[in-house]
């Protein structure tokens, strides 16, 4: 147990032989997880992960968009989609990629939820179950059809996605069995499509036992959970049946209030209430080219790099996060396309030209830390620089928005600079490699 923030000095123990160069690492004690439970995330070029932090709502049916920009006057800023699965409930009228582009363009986050098959213990009436036998099948058999739906919709590669695993007789434990075949299966199959994999579970069945093998190895861990537990508070810590160590890097929601009726403007709603410090569903915005001649987008952020494509003066770009690079004009911003190509911010339409604009994200692909002891963070690509702020617990996602070189450990050089300044070695995060870059991940300016 490191107390010091890691100034204790401690020995690797990934495989026989690796080593740390030059010296023993000094941070938080680390010893290196098998592959599971952290799977690695594929990201592909046109991706990027969306954290939201607030409040938000769910409802059976996806409202308007003229409800949503009602409902701007409510403290909500997430509404949930129920967006495909055998069990889904209630018709979806209004739920379609123009509906979702226009929710984001009103300032929505959205929460995308998968109403797949249920255990067969569930407590309830849902008709389409899975056994322990054919869990892992439909985990990875509805993961597949819940990309597809996600990419129909334009809910890019990136987004989170969370499977409904609604409440059920735990005192079955070939039922529980079930439940972790298939959210692992679930876990893999997105992470393989480059999206983050997040359950719905009820406090006092999902929850805990997907909590109880947080660290096996048996077992991928979904990135974020989501609990319902109707207690009106909407704390995302102290967790009766979860540890605050677990889920502990912007990976949790916790539905606090059920069904009942809101109105905002006029509008009323029934709803659940959330409060949510964890991954959503990435989506684009439409900005226009301002310069007076065609802007050059770049398969990097920077000048330096390859031009891939131009667009022509007033031309619409589809925008989905935003990242640090060369200087242009007034700002050191870069806007990431759809297609995973880079363009200078300066030259494109966002509310701000000098600095990151609000109403984007920042370009970042999380992965989870694979250590199974905390994992110290430091103000810079190195064992040298000081450690800074909060160790990272085993399984907390690092929100990783570029990669340069430091301090070798392990069998990497490759350090992250996650999204609020502070550097981890990537040998402790799952990415791609653990010997060099992961793409889609860029170089830090």
């Amino acid at each position: 147990m490191v107390t010091d923030g890691g100034s204790i000095m401690r020995t690797l123990t990934k495989a026989a032989g690796a080593a740390v160069a030059a010296a023993t690492f000094v941070a938080a004690s680390i010893s290196t997880a098998a592959a599971l439970p952290d799977s690695p995330v594929y990201y592909p070029p046109g991706s990027a992960s969306t954290l939201a932090i607030g409040r938000g709502f769910d409802t059976c049916t996806a409202p308007s968009i003229s409800a949503l920009k009602t409902w701007l006057a409510s403290s909500y800023r997430t509404v949930n989609i129920y967006f495909g699965g055998v069990n889904r409930g209630c018709a979806q009228p209004n739920l379609s990629a123009g509906w979702v582009r226009d929710a984001t363009a009103a300032g929505w986050r959205l929460l995308p939820t998968y109403f797949g098959r249920q255990p067969y213990c569930m407590l309830g009436t849902k008709p389409h179950r899975y056994t322990a036998g054919t869990a892992g099948a439909y985990g990875t058999s509805e993961a597949q059809d819940a990309i597809a739906q996600a990419r129909a919709l334009g809910l890019l590669p990136g987004s989170a996605l969370y499977a409904d695993v609604e409440h059920y007789d735990r005192t079955d434990a070939t039922c529980a069995l079930a439940v972790r075949r298939y959210v692992s299966a679930w876990t893999t199959t997105l992470h393989g499509a480059g999206y983050l994999a997040g359950a719905y579970v009820h406090q006092d069945s999902g929850l805990r036992d997907l909590s109880a093998s947080y660290g096996n190895s048996s077992w991928a861990r979904p990135d974020a959970v989501w609990m319902a537990r109707w207690d009106g508070n909407p704390a995302l810590s102290g967790w009766p049946t979860a540890p605050n160590a677990q889920w502990a890097g912007h990976q949790r929601l916790k539905q606090y209030l059920g069904d009942h009726s809101e109105t905002w403007g006029g509008v009323t709603l029934h709803i659940d209430s959330d409060a949510l410090d964890a991954p959503v569903a990435t989506t684009a915005r439409s900005y226009s080219v301002t310069s007076s001649t065609s802007l050059n987008a770049r398969s990097g952020p920077g000048t330096s790099y390859p031009v891939v494509s131009s667009h022509t003066p007033g031309s619409t770009l589809a925008v989905m996060c935003q990242g640090l690079g060369s200087v242009v004009g007034t700002s050191s911003v870069w806007d990431r396309l759809t297609n995973g190509a880079w363009v200078a911010d300066y030259y494109v339409s966002t509310p701000s030209n000098t600095t990151f604009s609000s109403p984007l994200q920042r370009c970042t692909y999380p992965g989870q830390v694979t250590s199974t002891t905390p994992l110290s963070a430091r103000t810079g690509p190195g064992v040298s620089y000081p450690v800074s702020g909060a160790a990272l617990p085993p399984g907390a996602l690092a929100w990783v928005m570029c990669q340069n070189t430091g301090t070798a450990v392990g069998t990497s050089a490759v350090w992250n600079r996650m999204a609020d300044g502070r550097w981890v070695p990537d040998y402790y995060v799952a990415n791609r490699s653990n010997t060099t870059y992961s793409a889609p991940v860029p170089r830090c300016p």
